[in-house]
């Protein structure tokens, strides 16, 4: 890109944030619209519900203005190339959403897309393009580098089926040809895909890994969802708990996600995880126990009440045996024989922990609803943890701006 360019396109900052989710509400429709077979490859959910319009507005409004030092946008970069290699986006998929973006931005614009605008934003996408394929090409030759590891969709069999509560269940995915996995990075998710019939569409989803690595099989914990209102998400959920059995077939992608634990820890560990945010958070706990960690491992985990906490015994079993780990648990409803265990009574309060280690180097990890997440991320803050210090999971498009 020339300086005259990158000038341009910082100059279209202002219109951005005023008219950027209209132009990729734009965008999606157009795109959508001439190319129907790429609905197999988006959440429609997010879709409908106009979380993917204003994620990637974001998106493109942080690229403009970053467009001189696009290299700051790494650690973006980098989380939307694990979801992208999770979802098997390849170059040819770039070329279809340049060709829409660049029509999109005349058609929004109108008169004011002058033919020098229109030239900035072609080689921005090109330099953006570019920059994303690029990384997204290491991640999948790093995957097919590893023991055991693909590209692609894969097909798994479901061999179990286990409740873990009344809304979560858990399902033991193992390869249908017999073949090993690629242990995961505690944290990490896979995508799952299955053709809803409700849509007539593949749709696929990423399940955070609830099991240790294994270089066997993979384990997610689904929450099934309640009430007349379901989005589309919920649906898909729903659909594995109703009409995904034991012996069916679902195909998976390689692990992804840069929401992992550490391999160079050497402090404490503070777990915060809010209802099904728990996922990622028992493969973390789990890998720390089996390596015999040295350090403190705390968790902190908040639910409405013991009928929807999955995973209570294993965890309790783990926090009696291994000296090193301890939980606090909070319910938002309890009973006398829950507060007299130890469960706190209300919504997770992290101030509520005398205890809660503040050393160096100690690592926060949260996991939850947005409000959950904003919640906790602003109590540690408060408490003086560097935000470095905290890694969170936003489940679905990235909404959050915390760190």
């Amino acid at each position: 890109m020339t300086t005259e360019q990158k000038q341009l396109i910082s100059a279209t900052v202002p219109v951005l944030k005023e008219n950027g989710i209209l132009l990729t509400k734009h965008f999606y429709n157009r795109m959508f619209t001439h190319n129907p077979e790429l609905k197999n490859m988006f959440n429609m959910g997010n879709q409908q519900s106009g979380k993917q319009q204003t994620a990637l507005a974001m998106a493109v409004l942080a690229y403009a203005e970053n467009i001189a030092n696009p290299g700051v946008l790494m650690p973006v970069v980098d989380r939307i190339g694990h979801k992208h290699v999770s979802l098997d986006i390849r170059p040819e998929h770039y070329q279809i959403v340049g060709r829409h973006l660049i029509a999109s931005i005349k058609e929004v614009l109108g008169e004011a897309a002058m033919p020098e605008i229109v030239d900035a934003w072609t080689a921005a996408y090109v330099q953006l393009a570019a920059l994303m394929s690029g990384h997204e090409a290491n991640l999948y030759e790093q995957k097919t580098s590893l023991d055991n590891g693909w590209t692609g969709w894969r097909p798994f069999k479901i061999d179990k089926k286990v409740e873990e509560s009344t809304e979560i269940t858990s399902f033991y995915l193992y390869p249908s040809d017999g073949g090993k996995v690629m242990p995961h990075i505690p944290g990490q998710y896979i995508s799952l895909r299955v053709f809803f019939p409700e849509m007539e569409l593949y749709q696929a989803r990423q399940y955070s890994i609830s099991s240790a690595p294994s270089n066997e099989y993979y384990r997610i914990s689904v929450k099934k969802e309640k009430g007349t209102q379901i989005d589309t998400d919920g649906k898909i959920s729903n659909y594995l708990h109703n009409f995904i059995q034991e012996g069916n077939k679902v195909d998976l992608t390689a692990p992804a996600g840069t929401f992992t634990l550490s391999e160079e820890l050497s402090a404490p560990v503070v777990l915060i995880s809010g209802g099904v945010g728990l996922t990622p958070m028992i493969s973390m706990l789990e890998n720390l126990v089996e390596k015999n960690y040295n350090y403190p491992v705390t968790w902190l985990h908040g639910c409405r009440n013991r009928s929807v906490h999955a995973f209570k015994e294993k965890i309790d079993q783990i926090t009696q045996t291994a000296d090193q780990v301890t939980q606090h648990v909070f319910y938002d409803v309890s009973t006398h024989e829950d507060r007299q265990q130890g469960i706190i009574e209300g919504f997770l309060d992290i101030h509520k922990i005398a205890s809660l280690p503040q050393f160096p180097g100690t690592r926060y990890y949260v996991c939850g609803p947005s409000a959950f997440i904003q919640k906790q991320y602003t109590d540690l803050i408060a408490l003086g943890i560097d935000k470095e210090a905290i890694l969170f999971e936003e489940f679905g498009p990235q909404l959050l701006q915390l760190n």
